[in-house]
């Protein structure tokens, strides 16, 4: 069973093999320790004392194999974006270049460097291990955040957004980005991609392009990818779909992988999902749910069969999944059905 907790002090080791095993792309988990114990100290800082309301917060969780003790996931959420330094994203928009006289009306594409993101919650540094990608626990890894975020909605902001990798090979080349590097930035994508995960942006300040790019100006390589997604992170981004996120045309300034959004009310299982007082038991012709306590500093979350009585209010949860939620009889707990 897997239970998914705030990540802890001895965590470093699980989780800078997850860095080194996520490869390059992902932003947020750069193998370099001092960055790494860097997340660490800002989460459990965050859980020691619940703040007061959205802020420059980091929430990172991890997936732990109550089997074995071993992790393997991490997820996290940003509250505020681009509060201590900026966020940048390009936003697809489209200028007409016409000229009645002539019978000539053309409609380009741009690229505009934008930091609209500054302020919203952003979903981050999921990641799940080739040993643990089995079953629903991809899905619990991705969606228990909807639950935190549905039992404390006043830490983060009505936008919540997510950006999705972008296409690269397997040696971390982006066809989007080698456009970028020719003509302004001759550092190679892997380059960038770690000086913008230990968060030494300034130098997209000083080398990006500084007006709109025409997207017709750049390769076809480059074109082709924009607002595509990485072969491994298309059921990451459908899962957001199916819970309501949008694109509405931001991409990644690096690899131009798609951003896509939604107002919290508005996902989904942050909706659909309910509080339920606990009753320990054998639950009958129960259903599969992701299930939540709803505790701050220790929180905990799983999926399992459970027994669902509307009419009391009651979730009747197995033994052992309730152990692992740390609750008992009459606590409460956030519940969202997992929909087949």
């Amino acid at each position: 069973m897997l239970v998914i907790r705030p990540i802890e002090q001895k965590d470093f080791a699980g989780l800078k093999t997850c860095a080194i095993e996520s490869g390059t792309g992902m932003t947020s988990l750069p193998v370099n320790d001092e960055l790494l114990q860097r997340k660490i100290d800002a989460s459990t800082q965050t859980f020691s004392d619940k703040p007061a309301g959205k802020g420059d917060c980091l929430y990172f969780f991890v997936a732990e194999d109550l089997e074995t003790g071993q992790m393997v996931g991490t997820c996290a959420i940003d509250a505020a974006v681009g509060l201590s330094q900026p966020f940048y994203n390009y936003h697809i928009g489209k200028v007409v270049h016409s000229s009645p006289k002539l019978g000539i009306y053309n409609v380009v594409e741009t690229l505009t460097l934008s930091n609209d993101y500054t302020g919203s919650s952003e979903l981050c540094t999921l990641f799940l291990r080739e040993c643990a990608r089995e079953g629903q626990n991809g899905r619990l890894l991705s969606k228990h955040r909807f639950l935190f975020m549905a039992e404390h909605p006043e830490l983060f902001d009505n936008t919540v957004f997510a950006e999705m990798r972008g296409v690269s090979d397997e040696r971390g080349h982006s066809p989007f980005y080698e456009w970028l590097q020719t003509h302004f930035f001759s550092l190679d994508f892997p380059t960038v991609d770690y000086l913008t995960g230990i968060g030494k942006k300034r130098f997209i300040a000083e080398l990006m392009p500084k007006y709109p790019i025409y997207v017709n100006l750049l390769s076809d390589a480059a074109r082709a990818v924009i607002g595509k997604t990485h072969e491994k992170t298309r059921p990451a981004i459908r899962m957001l779909q199916n819970e309501g996120f949008v694109n509405r045309g931001y991409v990644d300034i690096f690899d131009a992988g798609p951003a896509v959004e939604c107002e919290l009310h508005n996902i989904h299982s942050v909706r659909n999902s309910r509080r339920l007082r606990v009753q320990v038991g054998d639950p009958i012709g129960g259903h599969p749910f992701l299930i939540c306590n709803t505790r701050f500093g220790q929180y905990r979350a799983a999926y399992g069969t459970i027994g669902v009585n509307v009419d009391a209010h009651e979730a009747i949860l197995p033994a052992k999944l309730a152990a692992a939620l740390k609750v008992q009889d009459g606590d409460m707990v956030r519940v969202v059905e997992l929909e087949q």
